[in-house]
């Protein structure tokens, strides 16, 4: 055994392991997301923020297409500012009109465009994006927004597949915004702040989770490095030692 090449060795070992970590780190978050997920109450209204990871190393995020789904129109939608980023709504004429506080519409947001202008997301950086959303459906448990990520070298990612419940995570996941149930007094504000709340506990939890899940895989990997760091040492101890006594 050639103990001059131990050191290099065990430093490939070691890039490796920790490599893949990063790596698995990495792909469970990289995710573009509607968050807090489960804030929204049936019937009522909620602010929401589209979240944009950048996940290439070496290009930035420039754009953002939020399709607003079909099948339940939302009448309201009132994105903030973001600075650095321009931002249209475009609408479509509704097969079948809505009525919201007593009138009828005719034609519902159905897609939301930000383009960058002046600002990007850079590697290893995230941007939200606030929108207001009204009036939520009641029909439904949940509302799928399509997304199309742009960046600077003209990649596009599309987020559009659509999970499946029991089935694993696709991908490339749509952004899922779940709706909570409506008070039954029919005070959706109310309904809505509850729903709020319990959603940032959830929320909080499970990133909590998450994270202890990502901390014990590290653990284990680095654990595993370790016994290898001890091993490789041990053994270049003896050969040293052998190797002097010759």
């Amino acid at each position: 055994m050639n103990v001059s090449r131990l050191p290099s060795r065990l430093a490939l070992v070691g890039g490796t392991a920790v490599s893949s970590v990063l790596l698995l780190s990495s792909a469970a978050y990289a995710h573009v997301t509607v968050q807090p997920q489960g804030q929204a109450a049936k019937g009522g209204y909620a602010t929401v923020n589209f979240k944009v990871p950048n996940e290439r190393d070496g290009a930035s995020t420039v754009k953002l297409e939020v399709t607003l789904p079909t099948d339940h129109p939302l009448a309201s939608v009132m994105p903030q500012p973001v600075p650095g980023w321009t931002v249209v709504v475009e609408k479509a004429k509704l097969a079948k009109p809505l009525e919201v506080h007593g009138k009828k519409i005719t034609e519902a947001p159905s897609k939301i465009t930000w383009t960058a202008s002046g600002s990007k997301i850079e590697p290893g950086r995230f941007q939200q994006f606030p929108v207001s959303l009204g009036r939520l459906p009641e029909d439904t448990d949940q509302l799928v927004f399509k997304a199309l990520q742009t960046y600077d070298n003209k990649e596009v990612v599309r987020w559009i597949e659509e999970p499946a419940e029991g089935a694993a995570e696709p991908d490339s996941p749509a952004p899922v915004l779940k709706l909570a149930a409506a008070a039954e007094d029919g005070h959706h504000a109310k309904a809505g702040a509850a729903g709020a709340a319990r959603a940032a506990d959830e929320n909080q939890t499970k990133t909590a989770a998450a994270s202890a899940d990502v901390s014990d895989t590290t653990a284990r990997v680095l654990g595993v490095v370790g016994i290898l760091v001890g091993a490789v040492g041990i053994a270049y101890g003896v050969l040293a030692g052998r190797r002097r006594s010759a």
